[in-house]
Order: structure tokens, then sequence, then C-alpha cells
């Protein structure tokens, strides 16, 4: 378990590229053969990833989290960006399709990834926060998320919204999780910027090649900075940042939230004219 400690809403304004990535930044996701996890200050959240190779892997037990095993008293949110898997949690196997969701209660002990073909892996990014009750572990495929369509070419953000761990769908403590699909042609992740105060959210960008990258906007609204991100990165955002982005093609995201309130449409909007 590595350690990130991010920077708080004033000493960002002073920092270089280099620390703000040093603080914000995941860059280390999906390395073959082995599970990654950082743990964050921003409301306890681990983010992570395993990529199960010829052998399976688990969610191994860190004296960070002062507990037995990893779910004793936490939540995980997954998604998958690579080849076909399976993930079994306590004895019940769950076959993971690209883009499939599964979320893991509270109190599951026993965690296994595995890939079904070693050369073309599955690839489980991960999201955990700290869980106060005990529900369901539930599998979630991309067709069975809840769908939202916004934007417009015209606006360089068409998008499709995916949300598959979230009310409704899944029985969570305070985990949201799902992903953002941008159109050909779009660019802009949310527009206009927003916040929410009442809860922390990690992006993790992906689909794009090496010759792309996305610029991450941060911090204020009267004071932000840009993070340039390749595929495959995390970004911490927390409770007082704007959370946006633009890329130089396409692309798509996943999301995670934790906090107070669960309500997806929970956000305060910052019109672009604000932003300096």
């Amino acid at each position: 378990m590595k350690l990130r400690y991010t920077a708080d809403i004033n000493s960002y304004k002073r920092m270089t590229n280099a620390e703000l990535k040093q603080a914000f930044v995941v860059d280390d996701l999906f390395a073959p053969g082995e599970t990654v996890l950082t743990y964050t200050d921003v409301d306890r959240a681990i983010v992570g990833s395993a990529v199960p190779q010829d052998k399976p892997l688990g969610l191994p037990q860190s004296k960070e989290l002062g507990s037995d095993y990893f779910c004793e008293r936490r939540e995980v949110g997954i998604v998958n960006i690579g080849g076909a898997g399976t993930i079994e949690v306590d004895g019940t196997s769950y076959k993971m399709q690209y883009k499939d969701s599964l979320y893991i209660a509270r109190e599951s002990k026993d965690i296994s990834f595995s890939s079904v073909n070693p050369s073309e892996p599955a690839q489980y990014y991960i999201v955990s926060y700290p869980a106060h009750r005990t529900t369901q572990t539930t599998h979630v495929s991309k067709a069975d998320a809840h769908h939202i369509e916004l934007g417009s070419a015209i606006e360089s953000n068409d998008r499709v919204i995916n949300q598959s761990i979230r009310p409704g769908i899944v029985d969570s403590c305070q985990l949201v999780m799902g992903f953002t699909e941008l159109e050909p042609g779009s660019v802009w992740n949310t527009k206009p910027p927003h916040t929410h105060r009442r809860r922390s959210e990690i992006y993790m960008y992906f689909e794009y090649n090496d010759d792309n990258r996305v610029f991450h906007f941060m911090g204020e609204p009267s004071e932000t900075r840009s993070l340039v991100l390749a595929a495959g990165t995390a970004v911490i955002s927390p409770a007082w940042s704007i959370h946006s982005g633009a890329g130089t093609t396409n692309y798509t995201f996943i999301w995670a939230m934790g906090g107070e309130n669960q309500t997806f449409d929970d956000m305060d909007h910052i019109p672009i004219s604000d932003i300096s």
C-alpha cells in the first residue's frame, strides 16, 4: 500500500507541475501480474488496480487499514477495462466483461481476481471507501447501468454517463461509481465545471492513445491549475476543488465519489465566465 498526502486549499496555488502531480495524480496503475493500491488522505479513499495473468490476485491486508482483512470496514467498486475475467467473492464468482462493474460489500473476506486469457488480461480498476454498514455484493453489466445522454456536439461535450454503482441499482454505503464516454469530436468531460463539497471524487482517464492527453483542471474557480494526463492515470479531487477536463481527442473516464450525499445531481455548477 502506497500513501498519498494531498495539498490543501492554500498550498496548491504555490506548487510546481511536478509537485501537483505528486500530490494528486496516481500514474502507476495497471502493472501486469500485480495488485497496486494507493491510500490517500482525501476521505481515506484507496485507488488501485489488479491485472491478473497466469495466477489470481487478491486485495492484500495492510497496516494502514487497521483491520484483519481489506473489506472488514470497507466497500469496493471495480470496473474492468481489459479482457474478460472473473472476480470471486467469498465463494461466488462474477464474470467480468469489458466495462462491467462489481460492488463488493463490507465484510467480504476472500476476494480473488483472475483473467480468462492471460495474454489478454482483465484490467480491474479499483476504488474503495470506508463503509459503516454491511450491504450486498452486486454485479452490474454495462447494459444494466443507468445511462444518461448529456451535452452536444456543438459544445464539444456530447457524452453518455453510465451510472453503475448508484442508489436504485446498488445499495452501497457512500460509494457512487460509473463511467462517462465522450463521442468522437467531443473533448469536455463536464461542462460547466462543478464542485460538490459534500463528497470527494476520483477520476481515471482511458481509451485514448499515447499521442494524446487530457488536461484535467483543478483548484478553486479563481485559482485553477491543469494536470496533463496520459491514459490509465487517476487524479484525486478534494471536495474544495473543481473537476473538469478537456482532451486532445475523445476519451472515457471512470468517476468514483464518496461522502455525505449519494445523489448524482448534487453538485454546484460554476459558470465558465467565473473560471480563471
